[in-house]
């Protein structure tokens, strides 16, 4: 049994998670703790407050009680929104504070990237403008090219929480452009865990959602690999190790 631990921003999406655990069909174990979100905004104060060290270190005493071997903070705008330096410090005082190895989405999605073997991306954001263009800033300084940037203005997560297959699939589309090797979807408060294959096939391109690159940056770090196709061509990666 591999034991894979998350802090998890308020609640929106969390059941993302339970769902993504039955996909993997393996002896995976995830546990999610719940942080306080504080103001639930998309605004770059907000967002910082809300990543602070303070805020995810009162989740760790709890997530280290399950056994969790590895723990990523399942927040895309509350790290990239320090930038690539400052998103290197989070996890690296969350790694302290835990005791075990440390991410978090913004660093997930740069190591997806990366795994599939995609430079040129587009990004599909909940967002308002301005945040979403740290997103693609952060991206850039991972090494990848953006070749869109689609945001929505969406302040709140609470509001992301109540989006179905419809609106996430017309932000998808939206987002995507002829040139572009793989879409991002990069809110954790968008459900997005059972809309992966079909959205892949509509778009003909790897897609990369919050949640679903958040666990598989949880199994990097503790060297799992399982084969998922539910999950997308990023759990379909050789070499496969199924056990």
């Amino acid at each position: 049994m591999t034991a894979l631990g998350f802090l998890y921003p308020g609640h929106s999406a969390e059941d993302d998670y339970p769902r993504i655990e039955q996909l993997l069909a393996s002896d995976i174990r995830i546990d999610l703790v719940h942080t306080d979100i504080g103001e639930d905004a998309h605004r770059v104060d907000a967002l910082l407050r809300m990543g602070s060290a303070e805020r995810l270190a009162a989740g760790v005493e709890a997530l280290r009680l399950t056994g969790a071997e590895a723990v990523v903070w399942a927040c895309t705008s509350g790290s990239f929104v320090y930038g690539w330096k400052g998103a290197h410090e989070q996890v690296r005082s969350l790694a302290v504070t835990a005791g075990m190895p440390a991410s978090s989405t913004s660093f997930a999605f740069a190591h997806a990237v990366q795994e599939l073997g995609v430079r040129r991306l587009a990004i599909g954001a909940t967002y308002p403008d301005d945040v979403a263009e740290l997103f693609a800033r952060f991206l850039t300084d991972a090494g990848a090219e953006v070749a869109a940037v689609r945001g929505s203005g969406i302040i709140t997560a609470a509001e992301v929480g109540t989006w179905g297959e419809a609106e996430v699939f017309a932000l998808a589309k939206e987002a995507d452009t002829a040139d572009a090797e793989a879409v991002l979807l990069p809110d954790t408060a968008l459900h997005t865990a059972a809309h992966i294959p079909a959205l892949e096939a509509e778009l003909g391109k790897p897609v990369l959602t919050a949640n679903q690159v958040t666990v598989w940056e949880a199994l990097r770090l503790t060297a799992r690999r399982v084969n998922a196709p539910a999950l997308g061509a990023l759990f379909t990666r050789e070499p496969i190790v199924q056990v």
